[in-house]
């Protein structure tokens, strides 16, 4: 939490904060994302009356995803450029002359979230069948890919072999 009562009691004020967030964890619908590493961050806060503050800044992340298809661990980093303008008197992060630093980047990580990260472009994921991460070695699974809708076929040549 950012103390912002110097700039919110001056019209025109700027003053600039560098800060490093207080969560290790990133956590969405889709997971918890371990923070490895981030760099010290750096808000620009403004109050150009009116209620109302601008906020710039940024920091950059080092985060730990699973490979979307190996699920191996991999690290990216994330370079969060908050922009934003915050009414004084309708919003999500300041209480009282308090600024929720944490709330505003966690926020803000999720702009710039990547759709997708792999281990490497070439990642050749798990055996659909018994889990065997292929990038690592073959599985002795048979690799027949049939249609799903050819399914009760192959139930019926298995059943009736002699035919």
């Amino acid at each position: 939490m950012l103390d912002l009562t110097e700039v919110i009691l001056n019209e025109g004020k700027l003053v600039q904060y560098e800060f490093r967030p207080e969560f290790t964890v990133l956590s969405y619908r889709s997971g918890d994302f371990r923070i490895i590493d981030s760099t010290p961050g750096v808000l620009e806060i403004e109050n150009t009356g009116s209620q109302k503050l601008i906020v710039s800044g940024e920091i950059d992340l080092q985060i730990e995803f699973p490979c979307a298809r190996c699920l191996e661990s991999v690290t990216r980093r994330l370079k969060i450029r908050p922009e934003l303008e915050i009414n004084l008197e309708k919003n999500d992060y300041i209480d009282g002359c308090y600024l929720d630093v944490d709330q505003l980047i966690h926020d803000e990580a999720l702009l710039v979230w990547p759709e997708r990260v792999l281990c490497r472009s070439d990642c050749k994921g798990l055996c659909i069948i018994c889990g065997q991460n292929l990038n690592k070695g073959e599985c002795t699974c048979t690799k027949t890919s049939l249609d799903p809708r050819m399914a009760k076929v192959l139930d019926i040549f298995s059943t009736y072999k002699e035919v």
